[in-house]
């Protein structure tokens, strides 16, 4: 006959040795919540690395080798692999963008459908749409997240509001005036330096911050686009490249006025660069107070090739048709008239004396 003995509740002795306590040995962590995983360390291009190092042992050595070779700051780990793969990616990122953009250029230049303006407008926006793309392809290959970038690009954002603000003020302008065809390279505009001195230049480019104007002395103009917005601009050729020059002249009172006309008139047709249409004009201006006073009137085509040059053959014709028939060219004489005094007739007999004295 079996006896059956009551159960005996352990003590505290047999806890202590008990295996499965001892395999245990933090049993008391298990009343308590897990503890939560060590934060991970940022490194760029980990699934580039991963993905390198699986093609090739040779390279994962390489990789690993580089990839040990790191910094670490806070949750933050820079390797040597980070900063090559870094280099690599925005080198052959900016090459391809370089690459592309240049393509397009050439491919919208043989587009016939579009003018010098547009071709130049369609130029400037396929540049900006790709380098753009290219910097959120280099974005994602580095594997930075975008979200990351929020606190970037408020930031980024205050510095286009007050530090980049007249940059994009003149890219925004730039693409202004090449849809409006206000002006465009090829244009002669006057300009105006600090001194208050107009010059006659010609647009050779227009950039994305400025355009180009060079003058007739060589002397290139980088005027920003947003003043070419704002301020008043004298366009020689928006509508028309025909350009009137005036070139005033001056004969005397005892000229034959039909013959001084039929001279200009042939000076101006006998000088180069001036147009037959529309027709030179002659127009008496005024009698002044020691010549009759002409205007010569006369259209040329190519305001880029100068206006001071063009003025001075013309006058130069002229003086040599005047010199062949005798039309003197006055220069200013004033007469002076004295009123009769006492004085001055005491004066006047006194050197008298002294010259009949003398002789």
């Amino acid at each position: 006959m079996t006896a059956i003995l009551p159960e005996i509740p352990p003590t505290d002795t047999d806890v202590e040795a008990s295996p499965e306590l001892e395999a245990t040995p933090t049993q008391a962590w298990s009343l308590a919540e897990e503890a939560p995983p060590e934060a991970d360390v940022v490194s760029v291009a980990e699934g580039a690395k991963e993905g390198l190092a699986a093609q090739n042992d040779t390279l994962g050595a390489v990789i690993g080798t580089l990839d040990s070779w790191a910094l670490v700051v806070g949750d933050v780990r820079i390797s040597v692999f980070d900063v090559v793969f870094l280099l690599a990616t925005i080198g052959m990122v900016i090459t391809a963008a370089w690459f592309i953009s240049r393509l397009a250029r050439n491919l919208i230049g043989r587009v016939t459908a579009f003018d010098g303006s547009q071709q130049l407008l369609a130029e400037k926006l396929a540049t900006i749409i790709i380098w753009a793309v290219a910097f959120f392809i280099t974005i994602d290959l580095i594997g930075i997240d975008l979200t990351a970038l929020a606190i970037f690009g408020g930031a980024f954002g205050l510095a286009i509001g007050f530090g980049l603000q007249k940059t994009f003020g003149n890219l925004i302008s730039g693409i202004l005036l090449l849809l409006d065809k206000s002006i465009k390279p090829g244009d002669v505009i006057s300009v105006t330096d600090q001194s208050g001195n107009e010059a006659v230049g010609q647009i050779r480019k227009i950039g994305i911050r400025a355009i180009s104007v060079i003058t007739r002395d060589q002397t290139e103009y980088l005027i920003p686009n947003e003043l070419l917005m704002t301020n008043q601009v004298v366009n020689w050729s928006y509508s028309s490249r025909d350009v009137r020059v005036k070139a005033p002249v001056g004969v005397s009172y005892d000229s034959d006025l039909d013959l001084v006309t039929k001279l200009l008139y042939q000076a101006v047709d006998e000088t180069s660069r001036v147009l037959a249409h529309p027709k030179p004009s002659v127009n008496l201006m005024a009698f002044g107070d020691s010549s009759v006073d002409f205007e010569v009137r006369f259209w040329i085509q190519d305001p880029e090739g100068g206006l001071a040059n063009i003025r001075s053959a013309v006058y130069m014709r002229i003086w040599q048709l005047f010199k062949e028939n005798n039309i003197e060219i006055p220069f200013p004489q004033s007469d002076l008239h004295l009123r009769s005094s006492k004085q001055l007739d005491q004066l006047v007999e006194l050197m008298s004396g002294g010259k009949a004295s003398s002789q």
